[in-house]
């Protein structure tokens, strides 16, 4: 499928998720199948942008392309600003976030908290594209929204609408209102809906998290993509997993710990050269923790690995660890309750 004049691998993408979409784990994301990744999200307030962790989150240098940037905010001249700045950083495609439930986010009017206000929305939207859409250089801008409000206030059938109206390339839905937080199952029936309502493309999200999941999230809301988030952490095979039953219909065999040890070793070495040794080191403990869940003894092993004081340690242990899993069993087995 395309986004504006960009053709992507395949309809499998990574969802922008806080503090775990940056630039090491999305390169690796697209290496083992994803066709498209969004960047952690980026405030549109300016003040902001000289920060260590919007400069760190703005760096796509050797990035696979397309390269796209998730902005965030509640206000439509900063939010165009913010979509330029990003343009002239690289940036190939905006992504305008309304679906994060956070308290934090929504505190300061942005994120899902923007479905209540469908004029403001529309006036973002019309801000965001006016700034980096049109023109000879136009850049796509995308949105991603959730179900609406709460249950009783379902709009997105509306504000999908108010995107297509104003020139938005795709439209991602969450399967859940913003009160449902990440509560309860994914509701499908919105996201079939809004595809019908709409011409433009139109991406799944929520609980997708095997490949029957997938093809069955695909057929049954017709979206033109699926967007995977939780389920790629520590996992991030998911992607080959899911487009290999697409094409043929069959499962491929569950990873061997001799290659998630590989797979770990290179995200963690990439991760440790993209945030330096103080950050590197602390921000890795979840990457480790979402990889060895389902193996032996694996609880007593995060307490343990938490206690090195140096990436050089760190990764000492975790290879220590995986090498003493190979002698029990060559066959990572997930444990439901890991």
């Amino acid at each position: 499928m395309n986004i504006g004049a960009h053709t992507l691998a395949n309809r499998l993408f990574v969802a922008p998720m806080a503090g775990v979409t940056d630039r090491p784990f999305r390169q690796l994301c697209k290496k083992l199948g994803a066709g498209y990744a969004v960047s952690e999200m980026i405030a549109s307030n300016a003040m902001l942008w000289g920060s260590e962790k919007t400069q760190r989150r703005a760096n796509h240098v050797g990035e696979f392309k397309p390269i796209a940037v998730q902005i965030a905010g509640a206000d439509p001249k900063m939010m165009a600003a913010a979509a330029t700045m990003n343009v002239d950083h690289g940036a190939q495609i905006i992504d305008i976030n309304m679906g994060c439930p956070a308290k934090k986010v929504c505190h300061v009017a942005a994120g899902s908290a923007l479905l209540r206000q469908e004029d403001l929305v529309k006036a973002i939207l019309e801000a965001v594209v006016n700034a980096v859409g049109v023109g000879p250089n136009a850049v796509p801008v995308t949105l991603k929204i959730r179900t609406g409000w709460d249950r009783e206030n379902k709009n997105a059938i509306k504000i999908a609408q108010i995107a297509q109206d104003t020139g938005i390339s795709m439209l991602t839905v969450h399967g859940r209102t913003r009160a449902d937080l990440y509560h309860g199952a994914a509701e499908y029936d919105t996201v079939q809906a809004v595809k019908r309502s709409i011409s433009i493309p139109v991406v799944a999200n929520g609980d997708i998290t095997t490949p029957e999941k997938a093809k069955f999230v695909l057929d049954f809301t017709g979206a033109d993509a699926i967007m995977i988030g939780r389920a790629a952490q520590g996992r991030p095979w998911i992607f080959r997993e899911i487009d290999f039953y697409l094409k043929t219909g069959c499962k491929l065999p569950t990873p061997q710990i001799s290659e998630i040890q590989t797979i770990m070793n290179e995200h963690l070495l990439d991760h440790y050269a993209f945030y330096g040794e103080y950050t590197g080191l602390r921000t890795a403990r979840k990457h480790i923790a979402w990889y060895c869940r389902g193996l032996r003894n694996s609880h007593a092993f995060r307490h343990l690995m938490n206690t090195a004081d140096d990436c050089k340690t760190q990764l000492q242990m975790v290879n220590a660890y995986f090498d003493e899993m190979k002698i029990h069993s060559d066959q990572l087995i997930f444990l439901e309750a890991a």
